[in-house]
């Protein structure tokens, strides 16, 4: 006769059994038992209890025996005395009731709900599929299904989806039809696992067993398939979400943000915030993270703030990932101010940055000007130990020197560069250029490019560029050394450079051409600088016919687009994207049109006419365009005044500016 569980447990207290395999076979298969079956309580503090969820008949709380002396009679009388005893009630149809939900009493002393109750406390992946088999065998339950949901979900606890899938399989070869529970147990365990692909193949394969998903497992699919890539099935999915008012959680709603950031619709993003907030489901940290993420990608760094002041308000604590995405937000959209107190707050709690975040830092700093901040930063990564400067390193420290005419430590940047290993890019060269052309040191520009010939570096866009905008600085008598490297690098730029420095006059239309032609063999995203550099090289050469081409020919290219509006109240001239040279080309060029429209055509003028600068200087630069103009204004002695409530704007009435071009017009300054 075949060994009964009570004899196997027996077996394994005996301290008469001396030989070793015994040992081990009892101790590998039922020693989880025993140690589970001395402390398994089935009471009232499951938030769930797995018996109302498999839908079988509960008992009062049990604690199953822990000896094996004892379990055989007490287990037994317990048991009997609580399941078989007789209804109070006389009510035949309760008795039948009753006597209908007892549950099911094996040979060997066990019930059907007390294998369900060892199982579901199992913790070892390992021998609950082999007490499984054991109890199949010694219970004979009414529902295999159950029992075998119950040891998935063991399974499901350890992450192990292998052995759950594997014991999937064993129920079909048992003839075991699987149910909802079963699907929705190895869903869920793949999710856990992080194979959202494998859970969509395990949804995929629930109409082939006849079972339909309900609401929860279809919530959980939305997160599976957004993380598995299938993005339209997701969204479609939530959709159907919306409209059933199923119950949606946290980690799904994660999800569907991650979708919107990964997909770049960052409005998305916000409504789904939003929408968790109005359904009552509390954001976590990952939330807010991944938002504060999308919003940084988008560069908005206002809404950034407002993310950040909900979570302290929510009482999270800002980890490691939150600084991150706080940094990255405020970094790229130069928020100056905002990512060094995050930098700063990151350092008092003693986080460590990558070189990704540092680099991000002095990017930053390079951007707008924050020099010393720069250094400090850069000191502060290379004593931390835990990251090296890299290439990215040296140009963003290189960058933020050179802009401010700092060739002392763009040189020792340059050579700490080399000596870390890292050969300078034509990035870094570029700024070195930079770098000596505000110094006004034209010898050493002229060697840095001819390193950068040597080296077998072809010069880029922004590289010739940038020695044009060195032009602009350099004295008059040695522009003639800039452009024989200019004539090098790019041949169609000199050609224009000549035809502005050196030739005193040419047919009318010519320069325009050869310029028009210049523009468009370069890249969009320097052809306002180029458009720029020339119009101030004019400027400095008093070739302002010369600029006033230039600036035409950006106007009809739309790369000066929208510098005048009108409107029923106020005429405008908008400077806020020119260049110095090119703002007062195109102030002169205004009042010319103004005198025109009042004085020979007309037509009347608004009650105002105002003159938009921006505000803030230049960030390396001492003073700003409304500074510049606003000297050029009184030297004129233009009836435009800084506005009291609007920054960057200088206005004046329409009555004040008539006189004004009349009598500039007397006095023969129209055309200055």
């Amino acid at each position: 006769a075949s060994t009964s569980l009570l004899d196997k447990v027996r077996l394994c207290h005996s301290e008469e059994t001396t030989k070793r395999e015994k040992k081990k076979e009892c101790h590998f298969i039922y020693a989880p038992l025993l140690h589970h079956s001395s402390t398994i309580l089935i009471s009232s503090q499951f938030t769930r209890n797995p018996l109302q969820e498999l839908s079988l008949p509960l008992t009062t709380p049990t604690l199953l025996p822990s000896t094996p002396e004892t379990f055989s009679k007490q287990s037994t009388c317990q048991y009997k005395k609580r399941f078989h005893k007789k209804p109070t009630s006389k009510n035949p149809n309760l008795t039948r009731t009753h006597q209908s939900r007892a549950p099911k009493e094996t040979p060997g002393n066990l019930f059907e709900q007390d294998a369900v109750v060892t199982l579901n406390n199992m913790t070892n992946p390992e021998t609950a599929p082999l007490v499984l088999i054991n109890l199949l065998e010694t219970v004979k339950p009414s529902r295999e299904v159950i029992l075998y949901n119950v040891t998935m979900k063991v399974l499901r606890k350890s992450k192990d989806l292998e052995k759950a899938e594997k014991l999937f399989d064993e129920m079909l070869q048992r003839g075991v039809k699987p149910d909802n529970a079963t699907f929705t147990t190895l869903i869920s365990c793949a999710r856990q696992c992080g194979l959202p692909k494998r859970a969509v193949e395990w949804f995929e394969k629930m109409p082939s067993f006849g079972c339909e998903p309900d609401n929860v497992t279809l919530a959980a699919m939305i997160d599976a398939y957004g993380r598995a890539g299938n993005v339209e099935t997701a969204l479609s999915l939530y959709d159907r979400a919306r409209t059933e008012k199923w119950r949606i959680d946290a980690v799904t709603f994660s999800t569907l943000i991650r979708i919107y950031g990964y997909s770049g619709n960052y409005d998305g993003c916000l409504n789904i915030y939003e929408e968790m907030k109005s359904l009552g489901v509390k954001p976590n940290l990952v939330i807010y993270n991944r938002l504060l993420d999308s919003m940084g990608k988008a560069k908005r760094p206002w809404q950034a703030k407002i993310i950040h002041r909900d979570l302290i308000s929510n009482g999270f604590e800002p980890n490691w990932s939150t600084y991150a995405a706080l940094v990255r937000a405020y970094g790229r959209a130069r928020y100056g101010d905002d990512a060094l107190v995050i930098y700063r707050e990151m350092k008092e709690k003693g986080l460590e940055l990558t070189v990704i975040l540092y680099n991000t830092l002095l990017s930053m700093c390079a951007d707008i000007g924050y020099v010393d901040e720069a250094f400090e930063i850069f000191q502060d990564m290379k004593s931390c130990g835990t990251c090296e400067p890299d290439s990215w390193t040296f140009s963003s420290l290189i960058t933020v020197y050179s802009c401010c005419g700092r060739v002392a430590e763009a040189e020792a940047a340059l050579l700490e560069m080399r000596e870390a290993g890292f050969e300078p890019t034509l990035f870094v060269l570029t700024s070195v250029i930079q770098c000596y052309g505000k110094a006004k040191q034209v010898d050493d520009v002229v060697r840095t490019f001819d390193q950068v010939l040597e080296l077998g570096i072809e010069p880029d866009d922004r590289f010739c560029g940038c020695l044009l905008n060195v032009m602009t600085q350099t004295p008059s008598e040695e522009i003639g050394k800039l452009i024989e490297c200019v004539e090098k690098a790019m041949p169609k730029l000199g050609h224009v450079v000549k035809m502005l420095v050196q030739d005193e006059s040419c047919e009318e239309g010519v320069l325009k051409k050869e310029a028009s032609e210049l523009i468009d063999s370069i890249g969009s995203d320097v052809k306002k600088a180029y458009l720029n550099c020339l119009i101030d090289l004019c400027v400095n050469l008093s070739e302002l016919e010369k600029a006033c081409e230039i600036l035409q020919l950006g106007m009809e290219c739309d790369i000066y687009s929208s510098l005048q509006s009108k409107s029923a109240t106020q005429w405008s001239l908008h400077l806020k994207s020119l260049s110095l040279g090119a703002a007062l080309t195109a102030l002169h060029g205004w009042m010319n049109d103004l005198t025109e429209t009042a004085l020979t055509s007309g037509e009347e003028f608004p009650p105002l006419l105002g003159i938009n600068t921006g505000h803030g200087k230049h960030k390396y630069s001492d003073k700003g365009l409304a500074a510049v103009v606003e000297s050029h204004l009184k030297e004129l002695n233009a009836p435009f005044h800084e506005a009291p409530d609007k920054v960057g704007w200088f206005l004046t009435t329409s009555v004040a500016a008539k006189e004004w071009l009349e009598s500039r017009r007397s006095s023969g300054e129209v055309s200055a």
